[in-house]
């Protein structure tokens, strides 16, 4: 008995497939719904193919044969049949798989339906939100948990907030809160986190949110202050407070609110919710943020593609030097390969964290981390078609290297695990955090750096 084809066979014989219907200059979408079952679009708008066609029968039953159970129910579609074409064949997320030719060849693009990820590969990578800015966002992400990505934000909100500055941390780990737990006022939490704006504004019903608490871990003298978004608010006493009901119905793309408006996809409405953080930071001090934080969830996660794709100017990225590190981050990094513009818009706003690493003066080791992230780096955000950038340049070992991929060590401390806050107030200054986190301090100042700072 033959095997049918199995999930990757199929969708390689259907992008075969398409780059075949394709070859007589009308323009292909290969859809992919949420099964993994490919149908393939002709648009043959501007020349009709008579729906009993030779070429329309063959593709529909090689479709069938060599695709099996992934094979669309009706597997080759026209665009003169279809009743809104352009739904599909001028859709925003289509991902182009082959140009246009000048010998005849139409263009092949594809369209995934899914149900999470699609923000990894979204169109329009930058910010979400049409509405200027003055102040940075760095999002903190790791693709593997466990690597101390949480307590490096909270280290890092008190470094800048003793530099004077008013720093907002957005705990966007709904799944598993972290950085809330590190920078919570017991005695002074916040009525309302991020969940509740996701849930509040589905209905309309965001006016009023308390979503904001000043920080234990502000510094006691100076300007400098930490405000902190958590994942999730605090109920006064007497009040109930259901969090997983809350997270289960956060996700999902909503239509517009009225007739006439947009659609309200998750990024967006992630977006909404730490603008009314930010805006919220003003209110409560008379004072805009002069950073924002985002703790990410880890992983392979709608929260964490949109961060890094649509709501941050910088994203640090921790890794552990393993091959599932760089096996994790190199998928991440092809689903921006598959469009270009995305990939040269947000691979200069990367930086690598040498995470949990157990020895500054360990030269070898960071090189070799350096040289794993180079490799990444290299076989996915560089040389895309027409780059006018060329590949970087390794520079020798113990050489000043400022690209993307050149690690940042933040050193490893047996003192930080299970860390109780509490215990602790002042626990940022120890001398052995101080010397844990000097390095990635002082790299991430550079970067939040105001340069009219030197001219007042």
């Amino acid at each position: 008995m033959t095997q049918s084809a199995r999930f990757d066979e199929a969708w390689r014989q259907a992008c075969a497939l398409a780059d075949t219907a394709a070859e007589d200059g009308r323009d292909v979408v290969l859809v992919r719904d949420l099964s993994g079952r490919s149908t393939l679009l002709i648009d043959d708008r501007d020349d009709e193919l008579p729906p009993d066609s030779g070429r329309l029968t063959r593709l529909r039953r090689d479709f069938a044969d060599r695709l099996g159970p992934y094979a669309g129910h009706d597997p080759v579609q026209t665009g003169a049949s279809m009743f809104s074409a352009d739904m599909f064949f001028a859709a925003p997320e289509l991902v182009l798989r082959k140009q246009r030719e000048e010998n005849g060849h139409g263009r092949v693009s594809v369209l995934e339906r899914t149900v999470v990820g699609a923000d990894w590969s979204a169109p329009g990578t930058g910010r979400a939100s049409a509405s200027p800015r003055s102040w940075p966002r760095i999002a903190l992400y790791g693709f593997k948990g466990g690597v101390g990505r949480s307590t490096a934000t909270a280290v890092l909100a008190r470094h800048l907030a003793d530099l004077g500055k008013c720093v907002l941390v957005v705990d966007l780990d709904l799944e598993s809160p972290g950085v809330s737990q590190l920078l919570a006022d017991p005695g002074a939490a916040s009525r309302h986190g991020i969940v509740d704006h996701l849930v509040e504004s589905a209905v309309g019903n965001a006016d009023g949110l308390e979503l904001l608490a000043k920080s234990s871990l502000s510094p006691k003298e100076g300007n400098g202050e930490i405000w902190l978004a958590p994942a999730s608010g605090t109920p006064r006493e007497g009040e109930e407070y259901d969090y997983l009901a809350k997270l289960n119905r956060i996700y999902s793309d909503l239509p517009p609110e009225r007739p006439g408006e947009t659609p309200r996809p998750f990024a967006q409405r992630l977006e909404d919710a730490i603008a009314a953080c930010e805006a919220q930071t003003e209110t409560r001090n008379g004072r805009r943020p002069d950073v924002v934080l985002l703790d990410s969830r880890a992983g392979i996660h709608d929260i964490a593609a949109v961060a890094l794709t649509r709501l941050s100017d910088r994203a640090l990225l921790f890794a552990v030097d393993n091959p599932s590190t760089w096996q994790g981050y190199s998928m991440l990094f092809q689903q921006w390969k598959q469009r270009p513009d995305q990939a040269r818009a947000i691979r200069d706003r990367l930086s690598i964290v040498a995470a949990m690493f157990h020895s500054a003066g360990d030269i070898k080791r960071l090189n070799t981390l350096r040289r794993h992230a180079y490799d990444t780096f290299v076989a996915t955000l560089y040389d895309l078609p027409d780059d006018d950038t060329p590949e970087p340049y390794l520079p020798a070992e113990g050489d000043v290297d400022d690209k993307p991929y050149a690690p940042v060590p933040i050193l490893f401390g047996n003192d930080l695990v299970g860390l109780d806050p509490r215990r602790s107030p002042d626990w940022t200054k120890l001398p052995f955090v101080r010397a844990a986190y000097r390095e990635f301090l002082s790299a991430v100042e550079e970067l939040v750096h105001d340069p009219y700072e030197d001219l007042a």
